[in-house]
């Protein structure tokens, strides 16, 4: 069946502002990206645009072997990694038992975490409560206050309510207990919004700033974030690489090793993003039925 006439034109501009919309994500990246392989005199001139001008990696090498990066980096991946797979093992043993009819009470929980959703943590009895319990200086201060979303306990809670009761019920026949029927049934069911939830905690742990800057104070552990937002906010960057030839920082300007941090910093997230985004909308649009 053709489109009619004014189906034709709705889809050119939804088409068209879809476009403008995405070109306005790309084009400061690829700047971005040309900063940061673009000679001294090319920035200096102000040539670069959307292409890199006299392609050189003296940046990245600089960030290399000049600053804290590859620690930064690292610490990255371990608050990262660890903080997902405790926040995505206790989402999942928070939802489930929610998500069950015989469950006693389940309501008044289910509206007690919906309620905090309402009201923000304020910084200083956060704090406070962190220090109390001796986590300052530790990556325990960064999981800890954030280890379950309520948003995506309630998005996966919603999925397992529409797992169909006559497939538990036939396991269970079966001779299948609690933890085989959530292991070997409704998690494989579930792949789809284990992933999307899996990319949100992910992208925000990887992004973690305010909760490193204020619950760590030994450089070493800092991640990559914060690392990334001292450059930018250095106003003598150049002076402070260490182990970098004079020649060296004759042939780089502030802005290229600033613009080489920001893609370190984001490009973890670009190359994972494609593996997951066949599960995302999948997974958001299952798990926000409802049951």
């Amino acid at each position: 069946m053709k489109p009619a006439w004014d189906e034709k034109i709705f889809y050119t501009c939804n088409y068209l502002f879809l476009g403008l919309a995405a070109l306005s994500c790309v084009l400061p990246l690829l700047h971005i990206i040309s900063l940061s392989l673009s000679s001294y005199q090319a920035i200096v001139s102000g040539h670069v645009s959307l292409w890199p001008q006299g392609w050189t990696m003296e940046a990245y090498k600089a960030l290399y072997t000049g600053t804290n990066m590859v620690k930064a980096f690292r610490n990255s991946i371990v608050i990262t990694v660890v903080g997902v797979v405790l926040s995505m093992c206790f989402t999942i043993m928070a939802a489930y038992p929610l998500a069950k009819k015989y469950f006693y009470a389940r309501r008044f929980f289910t509206l007690a975490i919906v309620f905090t959703m309402l009201f923000g943590t304020p910084l200083i009895p956060l704090f406070l409560i962190v220090k109390s319990l001796g986590l300052l200086d530790t990556y325990g201060a960064i999981w800890m206050p954030g280890l379950i979303s309520a948003f995506n306990m309630l998005v996966l809670r919603t999925f397992f309510m529409n797992v169909p009761e006559e497939l538990e019920e036939a396991a269970r026949m079966d001779g299948c207990g609690e933890w085989r029927l959530l292991t070997r049934i409704i998690l494989p069911l579930s792949l789809p919004v284990l992933a999307t939830l899996t990319l949100f905690y992910g992208v925000g742990y990887w992004n973690s700033f305010l909760h490193v800057l204020m619950f760590i104070n030994d450089s070493t552990r800092m991640n990559l974030a914060v690392m990334i937002q001292q450059m930018v906010a250095s106003q003598s960057i150049l002076q402070e690489l260490n182990s970098v030839r004079p020649d060296d920082l004759q042939q780089m300007t502030p802005e290229s090793i600033k613009a080489a941090g920001v893609i370190v910093l984001i490009v973890p997230m670009l190359i994972v993003y494609p593996f997951l985004q066949k599960y995302f909308v999948k997974g958001v649009m299952i798990g926000a039925i409802k049951g």
